[in-house]
């Protein structure tokens, strides 16, 4: 049975289900839900983009009891950018479940408001084991309540070091606890963790016929480094054109300083681009990050830093101006398209000094390198995005919730629905994605009118 309702899932989340348009369950879905909601440990190894994150979090939102206030489950991921994700999953699975409070806990934001988060116990923390370890040590986070503890990406996790934190997070749970634990593989050191913290884990690899070797096309073109900009422009024109409209696109590089100038050669293009790279504020990633999650930016220009975490169903295109430095990294870029079901294409510009890598990268794959001839156009790439981003300077502190804008929006804001896209709210301020053709006359009756009879600086993300 792979219908959420064949599951002993409690109502609310079975009607989550369905608004989110889930008809049925993913493989890694229907392997391990029965057994997390049975309670027991589950060791999954599975795929980026095949929906583990609804299995843990139906999983532990089914056992959750919103009073009282106490902490029942703690999700660790490796990155700030996996953990908004996550962290904004767990807020749509939980939406039809009156008073759940979530908090999301990382690196780059002040420790004093994350402590004041924490005054009323959230139900659900999901952040990264270096915030989350500074927290309970200092009494700020309680976990004597906790009942379920998720470690995702805990390869990527291990990959970046963290493994002393996470043992010492574990000391500080209670014994009796679920330990769930998702990794893309199945390395020594991922059992050696298994081993540590979970017991009689159940053991569920999920596999798909069309994975993401049999959804992403791969294509290898040969270039020299004077030729990089001019193949980049004749494979995004040629994305334009098999898209029939707007098409996105994220492009690596694999230096920071290469990722601003591809940036700024784009934009000068006409192809609106954003650049991603650990040189950013963390705030300043978090709105680019937005921006082309809601189809305000049409290309982003990253380093491996977007490599995880990274979560936009339908992707078409990925580029890697420059060759992956190694076999799992390229894995991983081209992981971020061909995701839930959709197909993708992974382009990868080679230079002559870096054919024996491609090779290695492609053997890997199990291909054979077959050189593509460039895409035959004249490289207009030009792409403006359909959408622009508001911001609001007014958020749940100030009590705002998505229906009020929405209802400012299509109200006084004189927007069609259709004309309105992904809402988004943090604890200061409110993006709105709005048609880009009427951002402007939007933004200004905003400030005329305001939101719940209250005026609120309102601006344009980029302007």
């Amino acid at each position: 049975m792979t219908d959420f309702a064949s599951l002993a899932l409690r109502r609310e989340l079975i009607d989550s289900a369905a608004a989110r348009g889930f008809e049925r369950m993913t493989p890694v879905q229907a392997q391990t839900l029965p057994a997390i909601l049975a309670g027991a440990d589950v060791l999954g190894q599975a795929e980026t983009g095949s929906g583990k994150t609804a299995a843990f979090g139906f999983g532990l939102l089914n056992k959750l009891t919103v009073d009282p206030d106490r902490t029942q489950a703690l999700v660790l991921c490796p990155t700030r950018e996996l953990a908004d994700q996550v962290g904004q999953a767990l807020r749509q699975f939980a939406a039809p479940i009156a008073n759940v409070k979530l908090v999301i806990l990382c690196g780059g934001a002040p420790m004093r408001a994350q402590a004041q988060s924490l005054n009323q116990a959230p139900h659900i923390v999901v952040g990264t084991p270096g915030r989350i370890l500074a927290h309970l040590r200092r009494g700020h986070l309680q976990v004597d309540a906790l009942q379920t503890l998720v470690l995702d990406e805990a390869d990527r996790m291990l990959d970046m070091g963290f493994i002393d934190d996470i043992q010492a997070i574990v000391g500080h749970l209670p014994a009796a606890r679920q330990t769930l634990l998702f990794s893309a593989t199945w390395p020594e050191s991922i059992r050696d963790i298994s081993a540590r913290f979970q017991r009689d884990p159940k053991q569920i690899t999920a596999t798909r016929g069309d994975g993401p070797a049999q959804r992403i096309t791969q294509i290898f073109h040969r270039v020299t480094e004077a030729e990089k900009l001019a193949v980049l422009e004749r494979v995004l024109a040629d994305s334009q054109r098999r898209q029939r409209g707007f098409a996105q696109a994220l492009l690596f590089c694999n230096r920071r300083d290469d990722v601003d100038r591809v940036c700024r050669h784009l934009n000068n293009r006409g192809v609106s681009a954003l650049a991603l790279h650990g040189d950013r504020e963390q705030r300043e990633r978090d709105e680019v990050l937005l921006r082309f999650a809601n189809q305000s930016c049409a290309v982003l220009v990253a380093t491996d830093v977007a490599a995880r975490g990274l979560d936009i169903p339908s992707l078409p295109l990925v580029v890697s101006v420059d060759l992956a430095r190694d076999i799992e990294t390229h894995t991983h870029r081209i992981g971020r398209t061909g995701r839930a079901g959709e197909s993708g294409r992974a382009v990868s510009l080679c230079t002559p000094g870096e054919r024996d890598r491609a090779e290695r990268i492609a053997a890997a794959a199990g291909l054979r390198l077959n050189w593509a001839a460039w895409p035959d156009n004249d490289g207009a790439a030009r792409a403006q995005p359909p959408m622009a981003t508001l911001v609001i300077q007014g958020g749940r502190r100030d009590k705002l919730r998505p229906g009020d804008i929405l209802g400012a929006l299509t109200g006084e804001g004189g927007l069609d629905g259709h004309d309105v896209g992904k809402i988004e709210i943090t604890t200061v301020r409110a993006y709105v994605a709005v048609a880009r053709s009427k951002a402007k006359a939007v933004r200004d009756r905003l400030r005329q009118s305001g939101i719940k009879k209250r005026r609120f600086r309102v601006s344009i993300l980029g302007d």
